[in-house]
């Protein structure tokens, strides 16, 4: 018999980001030493890391990541990203084989800009005819998944303890201003290359420890917008929720993190009348994109990085702050792996977001 104390179960997953306020860029071995800290918060289902800034020679064009299960998939694929996008680099990603990294499909990036006939036929801005074409491939093609399509950002993800993950990309070969990393512990689907987090949708990119209980509402709210839920995991839909409320509604990412993370009635009631108003509006308007349930998210952005706990913090989650680096990790200990001193430490209140930017003037 086992007491307590002689066993421990994870609180299922492990994320990890590091930031540089001042564009400082960084190699990817610091954010592999923070995630592998927490190797026993995941069970090798899943790893991977989201990284801003290490494009710069194609910093103006969206870089897509491609995993292709077949030949047939990647044929099709290319002939619609060709025919949508002035493609300047079509390349295989670099990787290392490794025993650890099995199953491996094809995987590969694109760098182009739509083609301006195209933008003004649709009459749609850059950004949405993207993330259209994302949607599509995604859901049309067989065997296709773009996983990454932001600018100057990447996403790089597979089945395996994230610190393989990362090996397997030679991570230390690229540079950036932010790193993000998840090690996935999957408690309702199989592992699969696509299901590991980051989940990404233009350059907003997800990690994320928790489950939420709100799935289906959120799931069938979104997808009146034009987004396809394929994956059937939650991590999806909060990267879809954050696109839609910050791109599409033009809410800041503190007004978004009110929506996800909304204060319960009770406190609203309680608020001075101008907030009390604001706060209602948020909730009555988009009530069906509270995300309820234990979470603890990290979001990366071009420019900044946000951490958010559910609002009643079921989910561990530290911050911590040297110069002008910033840390999030789900333990204290995959900061101080990587800082052992900092400046600050704090763990943030339950619904309370920590957003992370770039110094003003800075262009990384």
């Amino acid at each position: 018999m086992q007491l307590e104390g002689d066993v421990r179960i994870p609180s299922g997953c492990a994320i990890s980001g590091i930031f540089s306020r001042s564009g400082k860029k960084m190699n990817g071995e610091a954010i592999i030493r923070s995630i592998t800290t927490m190797h026993d918060r995941s069970n090798g289902l899943g790893g991977g890391f989201a990284a801003y800034g290490i494009y710069p020679h194609n910093r103006d064009l969206y870089a897509f990541h491609v995993f292709y299960g077949s030949a047939r998939a990647k044929e099709e694929c290319e002939k619609e990203i060709m025919a949508n996008f002035d493609v300047t680099v079509a390349e295989k990603i670099p990787t290392r084989k490794m025993p650890e990294i099995t199953d491996e499909p094809a995987i590969w990036r694109y760098f182009g800009l739509p083609f301006e006939k195209l933008l003004k036929d649709t009459q749609l801005d850059e950004r949405e005819f993207v993330a259209r074409c994302v949607v599509k491939i995604n859901t049309q093609i067989k065997d296709a998944y773009v996983f990454s399509s932001g600018k100057n950002m990447g996403v790089f993800k597979a089945v395996g303890f994230p610190e393989d993950v990362g090996r397997y990309y030679c991570l230390e070969n690229y540079e950036g201003y932010c790193w993000t990393a998840h090690g996935r512990y999957p408690t309702n689907t199989p592992g699969w290359w696509g299901g590991a987090h980051p989940f990404a949708m233009l350059d907003y990119s997800i990690v994320h420890n928790g489950e939420i209980s709100s799935y289906d509402a959120n799931r069938r709210f979104i997808e009146m917008f034009g987004y396809k839920c394929t994956l059937l995991t939650d991590t999806e839909v909060i990267t879809y929720i954050i696109d839609y409320l910050n791109r599409k509604q033009g809410l800041s990412l503190k007004e978004a993190a009110d929506v996800i993370a909304a204060p319960f009635w009770s406190e609203i009631d309680r608020m001075p009348a101008a907030e009390r108003k604001k706060f209602t509006y948020l909730r009555n308007v988009f009530s069906s994109l509270l995300i309820t349930g234990p979470f603890s998210i990290l979001l990366g952005f071009s420019g900044g990085m946000m951490a958010l706990n559910d609002r009643l913090k079921l989910r561990s989650m530290v911050v911590a702050e040297k110069g002008d680096m910033a840390y999030v990790a789900s333990e204290e200990c995959a900061i101080r792996a990587i800082e052992p001193d900092p400046d600050r430490t704090f763990a943030p209140r339950g619904g309370e977001p920590v957003i992370i930017t770039l110094n003003e003037g800075v262009d990384a």
